[in-house]
């Protein structure tokens, strides 16, 4: 259960990250939210394990997140 704890802080960490980046309007903003796909999917895949409401929830917000990420984002490239 510790990992599911420390992905779902990492996750709602990231989500906010993407989020601040998103309304300033950053030039990485569509960038990051690659790796905000991926910490989403690893936090759903972790809750997921668990047969408890709130982690069966938790992974279903986070896969959620997840598509929404993925439906925004850039490509990274490198100049």
């Amino acid at each position: 259960m510790a990992q599911c704890a420390q992905l779902d802080r990492a996750c709602a960490d990231s989500c906010r990250h993407a989020i601040a980046l998103l309304q300033s309007q950053s030039a990485i903003g569509h960038q990051y939210l690659v790796l905000c796909e991926e910490i989403c999917r690893l936090c759903a895949e972790e809750c997921g394990k668990h047969q408890d409401e709130h982690c069966q929830r938790c992974a279903q917000a986070c896969r959620e997140c997840a598509e929404a990420c993925h439906a925004h984002h850039e490509q990274i490239t490198q100049k």
